[in-house]
């Protein structure tokens, strides 16, 4: 019996999601800011469009610093946390989550840096509070000046989130194909249920078309996930939804997106000059990697806190961010992992050789694929598989066309941390187009798809499909380990 970390279904909340409004935000701007030449002929009907749309925020103009011809600019994305007991209780709304956004061309990164609603500070004029009271106190605007004085950086923009827009967003963009690590499912009756409090998912995993619903539940499923595993997933939407959404469709369709983004937010970013300034900024940070600043902080029975020091550093790696060579942050162990040492000369380390198990896995799907399967000889040193989550089905592309596909789901050994092998008869996924480099290894000829200096995935091909090992969503596999589970890829009855 595989030994997993206990496992709840995700508890009912807006905490995180302002990651998915921040994917509707660039998802929107990114592809249109890369036909800067068109939109400058349309902008100024754009920004009515966008106006008309929008509730001003009240008296943000004076918390907020200017923005200069061609400088970088930070904006704070705010999400607000209020549930269905806050609304008849007629609590005051806080900000669930706080996200700090840094588009400077000049770096080698956008940077992102989300800040803990728990975190204790200094509020101007009402003393030490949690950060995210500023938000009930005064809105937007304290919210702005405290984050500034906590950080003293500039903080050029503020965009006021309501979560509802991102299924709408999501749906009018046809949706999204999203390599999704491991099955997330609660159906809210026994034996999976948990409560009124938690939230009803059925997201299989497996490389599939995640639309509005789907996509709102995958992207904020937080119980049982650490802050940095939550940001992973998320930012691993956002980039899958920028890689695919085209710039015709962005721009043909840039009405109803604007409709939808002025609907559903509130922004200072108003007026035909706020607008260029940001479209020519986002274009020109288009190919760089998200960065994901890990802020520091220690949890306490009622506040998050930190220290000068670790907060200045933080500060200094937001402001001077770079693609970063390893994994997206540090992973809890799970209790019971197992830990088995490698034997096999060539392995290597923190992977075993395990062809049985891999074989039983396999031979599970390989009778309902009508396809070669293939598996990986080498396991996790301390992980297993997630014999429930592999799967055969079916997958189609945006012309209907049916595939079939498999999904083997591997649990790395940390909390949050599943890789995997996918195989599927669909010879061009939008997931591998655009590889970083082909590199030929022992005969066979592998694609190989880097996050700054970390292989996310390795991408095999034959004549009747293709298969590729994905990475933990915090990239936690090194490129050694990898390429050596992509070159162990057998098949089955071989």
């Amino acid at each position: 019996m595989s030994a997993f970390p206990d496992e709840k279904p995700p508890r009912l909340g807006l905490r995180l999601l302002l990651r998915a409004g921040l994917a509707m935000l660039v998802i929107t701007l990114l592809a249109a800011a890369s036909v800067a030449t068109a939109v400058l002929l349309e902008v100024k009907k754009d920004a009515d469009i966008f106006s008309r749309e929008q509730i001003p925020i009240p008296n943000i103009e004076g918390a907020l610093d200017g923005v200069s011809a061609g400088g970088p600019q930070t904006i704070l994305v705010l999400g607000s946390d209020r549930r269905f007991a806050d609304i008849k209780a007629k609590n005051p709304v806080r900000s669930d989550t706080m996200m700090l956004i840094r588009l400077d061309p000049s770096k080698g990164a956008t940077a992102v840096m989300n800040i803990p609603r728990d975190l204790k500070v200094t509020i101007p004029g009402h003393g030490e509070d949690k950060i995210n009271a500023a938000y009930a106190i005064g809105g937007p605007t304290l919210s702005v000046k405290t984050v500034r004085s906590l950080l003293h950086i500039p903080i050029n923009h503020v965009v006021n989130v309501n979560f509802g827009g991102f299924r709408h967003a999501v749906d009018r963009l046809k949706c999204v194909y999203v390599d999704v690590d491991r099955k997330y499912f609660n159906d809210n009756n026994p034996p999976f249920g948990g409560g009124p409090d938690y939230a009803t998912i059925h997201v299989p995993a497996g490389y599939q078309k995640l639309c509005g619903q789907d996509a709102l539940d995958y992207v904020r499923y937080r119980h049982f996930d650490s802050d940095l595993v939550r940001a992973a997933r998320q930012q691993d939407f956002l980039r899958q939804a920028k890689d695919q959404i085209g710039v015709s469709r962005i721009f043909g369709d840039r009405e109803a997106l604007l409709k939808i983004f002025g609907k559903y937010t509130q922004t200072d970013i108003r007026g035909t000059t706020a607008i260029l300034r940001l479209l020519k900024l986002v274009a020109q940070s288009a190919s760089h990697p998200v960065q994901e600043i890990h802020f520091p902080g220690d949890a306490g029975p009622t506040y998050v806190t930190t220290t000068p020091g670790r907060l200045k550093k933080a500060v200094h790696d937001f402001l001077n961010a770079k693609g970063s060579s390893g994994p997206r942050g540090k992973a809890s162990p799970a209790k019971n992992a197992p830990r088995r040492k490698s034997s096999h000369p060539g392995v290597p380390s923190g992977l075993v050789l395990n062809k049985t198990l891999g074989e039983d896995q396999a031979a599970n799907v390989a009778t309902k694929v009508g396809f070669p399967v293939y598996y990986p000889k080498l396991l996790a040193a301390r992980g297993n598989y997630r014999t429930p989550d592999n799967r055969a089905y079916n997958i189609y592309d945006r012309g209907h066309h049916k595939y079939r596909a498999y999904r083997i789901v591997a649990f790395a050994g940390d909390i949050g941390q599943y890789y995997g092998v996918e195989g599927m008869t669909w010879s061009s996924p939008p997931l591998l187009d655009n590889p970083s480099e082909t590199r030929t290894l022992n005969g066979r000829k592998f694609e190989l798809f880097f996050d700054g200096g970390r292989l996310r995935l390795v991408a095999y091909r034959t004549k009747k499909a293709v298969y590729w090992v994905s990475n933990t969503l915090l990239q936690t596999l090194t490129n050694q380990q990898m390429l050596a589970l992509a070159q162990s890829l057998t098949r089955v009855g071989h």
